[in-house]
């Protein structure tokens, strides 16, 4: 593959050094319009790489908090098609800023997926993260995501061996997905020093950056993990600042997307502090 904009970013943020702040929300949460209006914002917040959730309705990797994100977006109409237009809209202010679409392969099947990866380079999108295709299966997805120009993102987590960990590699490119818990997103605290060492022992098998999400909720999280790693993964604290957001009938308000900037920048401030020692 050529060099992508994932690739770029990475280099940048090591080149300053500091790890990359990757954040993630759920496409259409809590409405079309809110939501596209947080993408719009998380770059000049501090986010680096953008993760947007494919909203579907059987989220198996997901704490509560994404589950309900994935629901509000369902229930407010936000469709596949949708979430593309989105990708596209963000495109015509923003050339630079990488967007990985992050989800599960039901609804990329149902499209037909080398179908599904023309269209979303076409739209805009740089790499996948599809939580339920494994390597066995890359023939499926990740060889035509490959062929398209797109970055397939794979998750190694802390139950992934030695033995286990080169065919998880194979066909991974942009970054590796550190898992840093064993269980659903958002579940559990970080142990800053397990996740020191999962991430030297991944580096031993591959020279891609290695980013660790799963855990991380505040700045001193992403300050104690960006010491080691080459980028932090922040998603279920973001999600709940919009559902903290909302009104009584679960409506966004003024606040929703500042809510979810103020919390970016935090992040990114403590993503920032990981190696000024």
């Amino acid at each position: 593959m050529t060099e992508t904009r994932i690739d770029r970013r990475f280099k940048a943020c090591a080149e300053q050094g500091r790890p990359a702040l990757v954040t993630f929300i759920t496409a259409g949460d809590p409405d079309l319009e809110t939501s596209s209006a947080i993408l719009k914002a998380l770059p000049a917040a501090g986010a680096d790489v953008i993760e947007l959730g494919m909203p579907f309705s059987d989220p198996m990797a997901e704490g509560v908090p994404i589950q309900l994100a994935t629901l509000r977006a369902l229930h407010a109409g936000q469709t596949m098609n949708k979430t593309l237009d989105m990708v596209r809209e963000f495109r015509k202010t923003d050339a630079d800023t990488p967007i990985i679409l992050m989800g599960y392969y039901n609804p990329i099947y149902v499209r037909e997926p080398v179908a599904f990866v023309k269209e979303a380079k076409e739209a805009g999108v740089d790499g996948l993260i599809v939580v339920d295709i494994p390597p066995e299966a890359d023939d499926e997805l990740c060889i035509p995501a490959m062929e398209a120009g797109l970055n397939f993102i794979r998750l190694a987590t802390p139950t992934t061996d030695d033995k286990r960990l080169p065919a998880v590699l194979a066909n991974t490119s942009g970054f590796v997905y550190y898992v840093s818990v064993t269980g659903i997103t958002g579940s559990a605290n970080l142990n800053a020093t397990n996740v020191s060492e999962a991430v030297t022992r991944i580096k031993g098998h591959t020279d891609l950056p290695v980013a660790v999400g799963f855990g991380i909720k505040t700045a001193e999280d992403a300050e104690n993990i960006g010491r080691k790693a080459d980028g932090v993964v922040v998603g279920s604290v973001l999600v709940n600042a919009i559902k903290d957001s909302l009104d009584a009938d679960g409506r966004a308000t003024e606040k929703t997307v500042s809510a979810v900037t103020d919390l970016v920048s935090s992040l990114a401030e403590g993503a920032r502090r990981a190696r000024k020692a």
